[in-house]
């Protein structure tokens, strides 16, 4: 009796490219983003992100090239991220400061979470994951199993729904 053939894991093409590849891979990050903590982490992100792609149906084969536009993106991520971040700091900047009174802080953090315990499971679960562990939005797409793009839109439709009741309850105190 014959058994049929198990196919190997494409990613074992990797390792073999692996000593080779992480030179130039972690040298093109390193002079792009100047950060050498920077340059390992996202060279470690690019090199599990080929592991992922190469065992997708039709990829193509593995080669420093590729290696290094799998890395681009990385970094292009990278970059997106801290804009957001950023955004999003300066954006607390412009807010008028409370005046510091622990009262007020702790009376928002109990409103904020009968909020998000009125939301829909999937977008408390978005804006928990992000604003509440502080995870990045890569992360999150991966713990609610979507895709970056998808977790983006997800997380603009649960601030809205956020704000739309927050906003809602403190226009009717």
């Amino acid at each position: 009796m014959t058994h049929p053939q198990a196919r190997p894991d494409p990613a074992f093409g990797l390792l073999t490219l692996y000593d080779d590849a992480l030179p130039h891979v972690y040298g093109y990050l390193l002079a792009r983003c100047g950060d050498a903590d920077l340059a390992e982490d996202l060279t470690a992100e690019s090199f599990l992100a080929a592991v992922h792609a190469v065992r997708k149906p039709g990829a193509p084969d593995p080669s420093i090239p590729w290696l290094i536009g799998v890395a681009r993106h990385k970094l292009a991520d990278h970059w997106r991220r801290v804009e957001r971040e950023q955004r999003g700091l300066r954006r607390l900047d412009a807010e008028p400061a409370h005046d510091d009174d622990p009262w007020e802080t702790a009376v928002d953090r109990i409103r904020a979470r009968e909020v998000l315990d009125r939301l829909g499971a999937h977008h408390r679960a978005a804006l928990t994951l992000r604003y509440l562990d502080g995870l990045p939005v890569p992360e999150v797409a991966e713990h609610l199993d979507r895709t970056l793009h998808a977790t983006e839109a997800l997380l603009v439709r649960a601030r809205a729904a956020f704000r739309r009741i927050y906003e809602g309850e403190e226009g009717s105190r």
